[in-house]
């Protein structure tokens, strides 16, 4: 378990990290090993923020932090719930020359966003609720598993 929480605010206006930081701590019992936050103005100038706290179940390093980047950080997850298939999904995104620096199920869906776009879903197996922000295409994608056992408000 661990919970996410993120906003989408209006031209001009950067988020409130304390704001975000105070909407991350009212979920800390669904992920008491980890917060992290991360803010951005888009260059169409609407502002984006995610927050996440985490509870550490695959790869418990540091290297699982989320807000989680791919490698240029124009791409940034936070993610609840967990890829049944991720580790042949890696292995699949290593043949396409992804590289990884972490051993998470959330930087797979990370590479399949590079790789899919919003189709990335359609390869996940598992319970999962995520928001994705491309800061180069200025899309902030949300998803949740079929069943919606995983809560995204």
């Amino acid at each position: 378990m661990c919970g996410i929480c993120g906003v989408l605010d209006y031209k001009g206006i950067r988020i409130k990290e304390d704001l975000l930081l105070n909407m991350c701590r009212r979920i800390q019992h669904r992920g008491p090993d980890g917060e992290g936050i991360y803010t951005d103005i888009a260059n169409s100038g609407f502002s984006v923020g995610l927050g996440h706290r985490r509870l550490k179940i695959i790869d418990l390093s540091e290297s699982g932090h989320q807000p989680m980047p791919n490698e240029d950080k124009t791409v940034w997850i936070i993610f609840n719930g967990e890829i049944y298939n991720y580790k042949e999904l890696r292995a699949e995104l290593i043949k396409k020359n992804h590289v990884f620096r972490s051993n998470t199920d959330t930087e797979c869906i990370i590479h399949l966003y590079e790789e899919y776009g919003e189709g990335c879903v359609n390869y996940l197996r598992g319970m999962f609720a995520f928001a994705v922000w491309d800061k180069k295409n200025e899309v902030l994608l949300l998803a949740r598993d079929r069943v919606g056992k995983k809560p995204l408000l």
